[in-house]
């Protein structure tokens, strides 16, 4: 293993950030840059293996402001372009940006897809429930009654949960951040690139423009968050508040927030979180809940090992067919000096 003592100043571009002030990507771009340089450790990879990808979209300007290659594609295609950048290079460390409007309208049957597939991606999903760059129309995560200008008397569509989405697709990796929370975004990260297989990291981002303090209630400010979000770590109870005194407990099949010491819940009663369990019955749980029912889940919510890695199939079965008949693929044939007559 190498030790390549990057700094993010080696993963920032000197391209000027476009982003309206107070935009949440900023603080995402912010964590992304800062946990690289662990990441290239952590994965022995160089600078030079990094490539980022996005679709359109006010998240998918990332790419120009990371030091990488990048690819901007077209709009809900950054996962279809991402699946064949890894299939052909499988040493590269391959980075997602894309929005709820990017990978959850137009590119939602890309998105499903390559979590089906398990590809090892690192999808960086971009959530602040409205179409940005386009100026204010409602988006698959749009909050149902919100007024924009697609929805001027309240939209009637029910939103997509990410969360729910990505684990119903079978999603070996899926964790939740908030903007604000740097650190927590980086560890998001680094255990998202530790993973093998599609990991999905859906950052809730405030869009100061066109859909301000959308995650507000929840994730305004730090104390908030204490309150109104819990954190998950694999091996760990799940208590949240202030004083920690908060727990998940599970009854009639159920997921309820209790206090510990009262009304006769202990801590023993607390749920102890297995980020590893295969079965996703208790993390779409997680991932569905909602302020002000239930505190809303951040952190490593699902983390499954699963060997059937779709882009290490597509090599093993290359070399599997390569082997079995050395001429069967174009490229041999042209190597073995064969001459092919076309039309």
């Amino acid at each position: 293993m190498a030790t390549y003592n990057y700094t993010p100043a080696d993963f920032k571009s000197d391209q000027e950030v476009k982003w309206c002030p107070g935009c949440g990507d900023h603080a995402v771009l912010n964590a992304v840059q800062r946990a690289m340089p662990e990441i290239a450790d952590a994965l022995d990879t160089p600078h030079n293996r990094f490539v980022f990808i996005s679709g359109i979209g006010c998240s998918s300007r990332f790419i120009y402001y990371m030091k990488t290659f990048g690819f901007h594609t077209i709009h809900g295609r950054a996962n279809a372009v991402a699946t064949g950048v890894k299939v052909a290079n499988p040493d590269l460390s391959v980075w997602v940006c894309t929005g709820d409007g990017d990978s959850l309208a137009i590119g939602g049957n890309h998105f499903i897809h390559a979590i089906r597939r398990n590809v090892d991606l690192n999808c960086i999903l971009f959530n602040n429930e409205i179409y940005g760059l386009t100026k204010g129309q409602y988006s698959p995560t749009t909050k149902l009654g919100k007024v924009t200008k697609t929805s001027p008397y309240g939209t009637i569509e029910k939103p997509f949960n990410p969360g729910e989405l990505a684990i119903g697709a079978k999603a070996t990796f899926f964790a939740r951040t908030v903007d604000a929370d740097v650190e927590l975004t980086k560890s998001c990260l680094l255990a998202a690139a530790r993973h093998q297989g599609m990991s999905v990291v859906e950052c809730l981002v405030n869009c100061v423009i066109f859909n301000n303090k959308t995650h507000a209630d929840f994730a305004g400010d730090k104390a908030t968050r204490a309150e109104r979000t819990i954190v998950l770590r694999h091996g760990e109870k799940m208590l949240f508040g202030t004083n920690r005194d908060k727990g998940l407990v599970r009854e009639n099949g159920k997921l309820k927030a209790v206090t510990v010491g009262e009304e006769g819940y202990t801590i023993d009663d607390v749920l102890t979180h297995d980020a590893h369990e295969r079965d996703t019955s208790l993390h779409l749980m997680l991932a569905a809940m909602k302020y002000p029912d239930m505190p809303v889940a951040v952190g490593v919510i699902r983390e499954v090992e699963d060997t059937h890695v779709y882009d290490r199939k597509v090599a093993e079965q290359v070399a599997e067919v390569r082997n079995s008949n050395p001429i069967r693929c174009m490229d041999d044939l042209l190597h073995a000096g064969e001459t092919w007559e076309i039309g």
